[in-house]
Parts: structure tokens; C-alpha cells; sequence
């Protein structure tokens, strides 16, 4: 405790990290302020009994760090980007060029490629932007348009979303943490407060039972996420000792961690992305007279989230996803080189082929943890659904999950910054 309270001295005392920590919070006041903003012709009621309706939505607000409850000029949020992330990191998969960019040039490469995907987010701003509020409209949710106010929202939506990345890269370099990732942490957090104002309201001495169950399955949750988040599986590496003219070099030993959950949670948006088509689809057909498409439209509409099928397959889905995301993010064969190149070697393994074989088949096997992990996390809100029978106490593990993230990551960041001023 009383380490804590030095580091917050230390903080608050020392210039530098006090900039940073301020600007931090300065950038997350405006995107508050921004995603307090509507655009025009707004029916808020229709809004939020679609936004109940719609799990698919309720994702993408999570993204949009809660701009999208509110239709507000940043309701694209970070998805933009991170959609274009995403792409960028799979086209290494089919382009070489890009392969040798991200994997071999180094931190100049890491720009390049960075840069590209800053690019991608304008088209893909305005293809979500016009889809988002084309949906919205036929929804009722957006009234009254003329042709000008369609053009001037869809370039406000993306204008909103490069600003929003903008922001968040602004924090990455003279904050602390990952801009892009607190910006969604803090549009999850600013939804607690109606979240506990309500539950308050709506206390029943009858289910103190169920909230004290809650409440411990909570806590059993977030510690089993900061475990299996943390876990790692250390390789051990031996550099080998080389002469140079009358000294000798090398010699040392340390361990290569690989992380039991590689994937993060890209692979349970993917495969929400795709389990909520057919309710999308269905959605669509049912607007139709035709009797053949909506007998089709009443067939998708019965895939929802509360259905076993659903369950069973969503959790296929994120397991499979974590294994393909996993492929594409990590490259033992370029591991396996860089080790040769550095002189170090794992004991008892052959530099080369040998050494990839072996990293890819340890990797396969701490995966499998990592897979049925985020699988369970992701049916989590199934599962407490169920068992409570009330829809509001289901914990959102996509939200859980991100949120225990950055909260680690960033009390890294700031252990390090603190440690450079300490020394």
C-alpha cells in the first residue's frame, strides 16, 4: 500500500508524468463532450428501443465508446480504425510486401503499415457511415431529411471517427497507454453510473440473495480474467558466447513469453460480426410481401441470443477465430529467424526449422486455453442470463474483458514511466 502511495506522490510531483496523465484526462473530457452531441433529426424514443433490441448495435456501441446511444457526430467511434487494423493485419497473410513490411523493416516499417491503416479508415468510415444511418433511417430513428442533411451527416460521422483516431493517437504519444483502447474503456465505464442509478431504483429486498451471488461470480470472473490475461509460457533462449578481438560477448540467458491469450477479444468481434447476419438479414426480408421470403425472414428471425444453437455456435466461432488470428498476428518462422540472427538459441533445439516447429507447437498447445477461455467468456452473458432469468445482471464479457485490459496495460505503462524517473 504503501508502495501505491509513493507511486501517486511520484506521479503527481514529477512534471512530466503529471502532463501526462492530465492530457489524458483532458482528451477523455472532450471525447465525453463530443459523444454528448447529436447529429440532426434524431426520434430518441425509436432510438433506444431499437438500441434495446439489437445486440449487433450494443456491440458496435461498445466501440464507439457509447457515442452510438446517443447518435452523436463520433457514433463510428474507433471502429473505423480498428476495422482497418484488422484488414491491414490479414492482407499479411496475402501480400508479401505488406508480410516483410510489418514483420522485417522494423519500428520505420511499423509506421508504414500503420500509416496504411490510418488511410483504410476514411473509406471505411464512410462505407459504415452510410450504411449506419441508411439502417437508421429505415428504422424511423432518423425523421425528416432532405438530400443535404443525409450528405451532412455522413460527413459529419466521418469526420467524427478521424477525429476520434486522431485523439486517440494523440494520447498514445503524449499520454499514458493506448489512446484507442482507453477511449473504449472509458465509453464502457461512463455507462456504470446509469447502470447503478438504476438498479438502485429498482431494489428489491427479495433479491439480495441474487445480488450478493452476482456479486461473487463477479469477482470469481474478473480474477480468473487478470489470470489467464497475465499468463504467459517463458521459453527459455541462450545467447551464444562469441570473441571479438580480446573480449567475449553474449553467453547470457532469459526466456521468450508467449501469451496464453494471443487474440485479445478481435476474435469474439468477428465472430459476433457473423452469427448476428442472420438476424440482419432477416430483419431486411421481413420488410417484404412475399411469402417465400418471409417465411425465410421468420426462420432467421428464431436465431437469436438466447437460443442453445446460438450458444453452442458462438462459442465454436470464437474458438476457431482465436487460432486464425493468432496464425496471422504471430510468425514463429520470422521468431525462429530473428533468434539465429541474434546468436541465441532455445537449448536443446536446432536453430532453424527446428526451433520453428517447436514454437508453433508449443504455441498450439497454450492456445487451446486461451481459445476455450475467450469462448467462455464470450457465451458469459448467456450463461448468466440464464441462471438469473434477468437480463440486466448478465455480465458483458466482451466488456468485462476489455476493460481488465486496458486497466493492466495501463498500470504497466505507468509502472514503467515510473520506473524511468526512479532511475
Amino acid at each position: 500500500m504503501n508502495s501505491f502511495w509513493n507511486k501517486i506522490k511520484l506521479i503527481w510531483t514529477d512534471k512530466t508524468l503529471r502532463m501526462r496523465v492530465l492530457f489524458v484526462l483532458f482528451a477523455l473530457v472532450v471525447f465525453r463532450l463530443l459523444a454528448a452531441i447529436p447529429i440532426p433529426g434524431i426520434d430518441t424514443l425509436e432510438l433506444n428501443r431499437f438500441l434495446s433490441n439489437n445486440q449487433f448495435f450494443g456491440i458496435l456501441n461498445i466501440f464507439s465508446g457509447g457515442g452510438l446511444s446517443t447518435l452523436s457526430v463520433i457514433m463510428l467511434g474507433v471502429g473505423p480504425y480498428i476495422t482497418g487494423s484488422i484488414i491491414m493485419q490479414l492482407l499479411t497473410i496475402m501480400v508479401p510486401s505488406l508480410k516483410r513490411i510489418y514483420h522485417e523493416e522494423g519500428e520505420a516499417g511499423r509506421k508504414r503499415f500503420t500509416q496504411y491503416g490510418r488511410l483504410l479508415t476514411v473509406p471505411l468510415a464512410a462505407i459504415q457511415g452510410f450504411s449506419l444511418l441508411y439502417i437508421l433511417e429505415k428504422q424511423n430513428i432518423l425523421v425528416n431529411l432532405t438530400a443535404f442533411d443525409r450528405i451532412t451527416n455522413l460527413f459529419i460521422v466521418i469526420a467524427g471517427s478521424v477525429l476520434l483516431m486522431w485523439i486517440g493517437e494523440l494520447v498514445s504519444e503524449f499520454g499514458i497507454g493506448n489512446g484507442v483502447s482507453l477511449i473504449i474503456f472509458a465509453g464502457i465505464v461512463s455507462r456504470l453510473p446509469s447502470w447503478v442509478s438504476q438498479h438502485i431504483f429498482t431494489f428489491d429486498v427479495s433479491q439480495v440473495p441474487l445480488y450478493l451471488v452476482f456479486a461473487v461470480v463477479g469477482v470469481l470472473i474478473l480474477a480468473g480474467i487478470v489470470l489467464v490475461t497475465e499468463a504467459e509460457r517463458p521459453i527459455p533462449v541462450t545467447y551464444a558466447k562469441r570473441v571479438r578481438g580480446m573480449k567475449m560477448y553474449g553467453g547470457g540467458s532469459t526466456y521468450l513469453p508467449l501469451r496464453v491469450n494471443q487474440a485479445g477479444v478481435i476474435p469474439i468481434i468477428f465472430a459476433l460480426s457473423i452469427l448476428l447476419f442472420p438476424q440482419m438479414i432477416g430483419t431486411f426480408l421481413a420488410r417484404f410481401a412475399n411469402p417465400v421470403l418471409h417465411s425465410i425472414s421468420g426462420v432467421l428471425l428464431k436465431f437469436t441470443q438466447t437460443s442453445v444453437l446460438y450458444a453452442v455456435l458462438y462459442f465454436i466461432f470464437v474458438f476457431m477465430f482465436t487460432y486464425f488470428y493468432t496464425a496471422v498476428t504471430f510468425d514463429p518462422e520470422a521468431l525462429s529467424t530473428n533468434l539465429q540472427k541474434n546468436g541465441a538459441f532455445i537449448p536443446g533445439i536446432r536453430p532453424g526449422a527446428s526451433t520453428s516447429s517447436y514454437i508453433s507447437n508449443v504455441l498450439t498447445r497454450i492456445t487451446l486455453l486461451g481459445a476455450v477461455f475467450l469462448g467462455f467468456i464470450a457465451v458469459l452473458p448467456l450463461i448468466m442470463q440464464f441462471i438469473t432469468g434477468d437480463t440486466s445482471l448478465a455480465l458483458g464479457g466482451t466488456s468485462v474483458l476489455i476493460v481488465v485490459s486496458v486497466v493492466l496495460d495501463l498500470i504497466k505503462k505507468v509502472d514503467a514511466q515510473v520506473s524511468m524517473r526512479e532511475y
